[in-house]
C-alpha cells in the first residue's frame, strides 16, 4: 500500500484561511505589517526562528531554512537527471563536498556575514557518465542585498583541457542547459525578496511519485550500505518523522510567495506556491507562475532528517522532481550518502578552492545505485490538485501535455509522445 493509496477518497483536504480550524487560526498571525529590525531593516524584528502565532512572512524565512543544498557540512552524491517529453534520458552523479564555515543555518546565513561574503563553499566532483568523470566544479554563493547582488562565484575544470576555467553568472531564472530546474531553484531564494501571504492549509499524502515500473530503489545509507527499499515505503518527510496524521497525511500551511519588484526587478517568476510541513515548515511542494499567470514548473520533495544535531531544522532533500510543464521536462535530483562532515582547517583552504580541481583527487569516494535504468522507470509528473486555490493557482496545461498527463495517471507509468504526436507508454 502506497501513501497515495490511504488518502481519503472524494474527500476535500484543503482549508481557506477562512475556513481553517481554530486550532490553526491559533498559530497564525494575520498582521502583513510588522516591527523591523534596527540592524537590517528589510527582516522582521523579532528574533528568528520567531515564535507562535506566525506570520505569513515569519512562514516564508522558516521555509527558507530548507534549501536544495543544506545549509551545514557534509558530503553526498548527487545523482541527478531530466528525462524529455519524447523519453530521451541523460543522467548524472556528482560527489558534492559542501562546507559553511561554522556559520550553520539560514540564521548563520542572516546575521553572521555581510553582504558580498561568501556563505558558503560546494565542491563538485562527476563520477557519472563516465565520459565526464573528473570533471569538476566550485560553486561560491555570496550573502547578498540590494546593493549586493551578485549570488556566486562559479568555476569548472575540465580534465580534457586540464584547465579551471571561472564561468559566468547564470540568470536566476533561467533554466540550466537542458533541465527543469533554474539557478535559483539549486541555491535558494531569499525571503526578503518576496511579500508573503499564507493561502490556508492542506494535507498531502504524496509528493515525489514513483511509476509501477520502479517497485524499489537502492539508497546509499550511512552506516548501512546499500539498502534496497520499497519505493512505496519512501514517505514525504521521511521514516523518522512524529508527524504524520493517521491516514499517513502530512498536514501543511499554503503561502504564496510574490516577488518584489525593488528586490527582483525583470524576474520572470511572478509568484509561487508552497506547502509548507506545519511544524518544521519543510517546503514539500513549490509552484511557480510567470508573469502572465501560466504555471510554469511543480517541484516535489521528499526529506529525511539528515542531521538530527539540529533537530527541527536536520531536514534534508533526500529526492527532489522538477517539472516544467511548458516544455514537459521532468528532473530529478537525488541525494545520495549524506554524510556529515566537520572539515578541519587545513581542508577548507585546501579542498575548496579552484587551485584543488586540477589535482583530480576525489577526498571521499562516496557510490550510489541510484541512477535511472531506462525513461520507463523515470518519475511521474507531479499532482495537479486543479480544485485547490481556485484564486490563487491556474494549473492549466496544454492540450497536449495535459493529455500526456492524463494518460500517465491512467498506466502509472510515464507516457511519451511519439514521432506521430500520439502518446506511448
Amino acid at each position: 500500500m502506497t501513501a497515495a493509496s490511504v488518502a481519503p477518497a472524494q474527500e476535500r483536504t484543503w482549508r481557506s484561511v477562512a475556513e481553517m480550524s481554530e486550532a490553526d487560526r491559533a498559530l497564525f498571525d494575520d498582521r502583513t505589517s510588522t516591527p523591523r529590525s534596527a540592524e537590517l531593516p528589510y527582516i522582521p524584528a523579532e528574533p528568528y526562528p520567531f515564535e507562535a502565532p506566525f506570520t505569513a512572512e515569519e512562514m516564508g524565512y522558516r521555509s527558507a531554512e530548507f534549501v536544495h543544498i543544506s545549509r551545514w557540512d557534509y558530503a553526498l552524491v548527487d545523482v541527478f537527471g531530466v528525462v524529455t517529453g519524447s523519453g530521451y534520458i541523460n543522467q548524472g552523479a556528482s560527489v558534492s563536498y559542501v562546507e559553511t564555515g561554522g556559520r550553520e543555518g539560514l540564521a548563520g546565513y542572516i546575521h553572521d556575514l555581510e553582504a558580498g561574503e561568501v556563505y558558503s563553499k560546494w565542491t563538485l566532483y562527476d563520477i557519472f557518465p563516465p565520459e565526464n568523470e573528473g570533471a569538476q566544479q566550485l560553486w561560491m554563493p555570496y550573502r547578498t542585498d540590494k546593493a549586493f547582488r551578485t549570488k556566486m562565484d562559479f568555476f569548472v575544470y575540465s580534465p580534457q583541457l586540464r584547465r579551471v576555467r571561472r564561468q559566468p553568472e547564470p540568470r536566476r531564472d533561467q533554466r540550466f542547459p537542458d533541465n527543469s530546474q533554474t539557478f535559483d531553484d539549486v541555491i535558494g531564494r531569499d525571503p526578503w525578496e518576496f511579500e508573503w501571504e499564507l493561502l490556508g492549509t492542506d494535507i498531502l499524502y504524496e509528493t515525489v511519485r514513483f511509476p509501477s515500473t520502479r517497485p524499489t530503489i537502492t539508497l546509499n545509507v550511512p552506516g548501512q550500505g546499500f539498502v534496497e527499499k520499497p519505493s512505496a515505503s519512501l514517505r514525504p518527510m521521511g521514516e523518522s518523522f512524529t508527524g504524520y496524521r493517521s491516514d499517513g497525511g502530512v498536514e501543511c500551511w499554503v503561502v504564496k510567495a510574490t516577488a518584489r519588484a525593488d528586490w527582483l526587478p525583470d524576474y520572470k517568476e511572478k509568484y509561487l506556491v508552497l506547502w509548507l510541513e506545519k511544524n518544521t515548515f519543510y517546503p514539500l511542494r513549490r509552484e511557480k507562475y510567470g508573469n502572465d499567470g501560466r504555471l510554469i514548473m511543480i517541484e516535489s520533495r521528499n526529506a529525511e532528517l539528515q542531521n538530527p544535531a539540529r533537530g527541527e531544522f536536520g531536514y534534508a532533500a533526500l529526492m527532489t522532481v522538477y517539472w516544467n510543464v511548458d516544455h514537459d521536462l521532468i528532473g530529478y535530483s537525488n541525494h545520495d550518502a549524506h554524510t556529515l562532515r566537520d572539515w578541519t582547517e587545513e581542508e577548507q583552504q585546501m579542498i575548496f578552492t579552484a587551485e584543488f580541481m586540477r589535482r583530480q583527487w576525489l577526498v571521499e569516494p562516496l557510490k550510489t545505485q541510484a541512477i535511472i535504468e531506462s525513461p520507463e522507470k523515470f518519475f511521474l509528473r507531479p499532482h495537479l490538485y486543479p480544485d485547490k486555490f481556485p484564486e490563487a493557482r491556474n494549473p492549466a496545461l496544454s492540450p497536449s501535455i495535459a493529455a500526456r498527463h492524463r494518460a500517465q495517471e491512467a498506466a502509472g507509468k510515464l507516457v511519451f509522445e511519439t514521432g506521430t504526436g500520439a502518446a506511448t507508454p
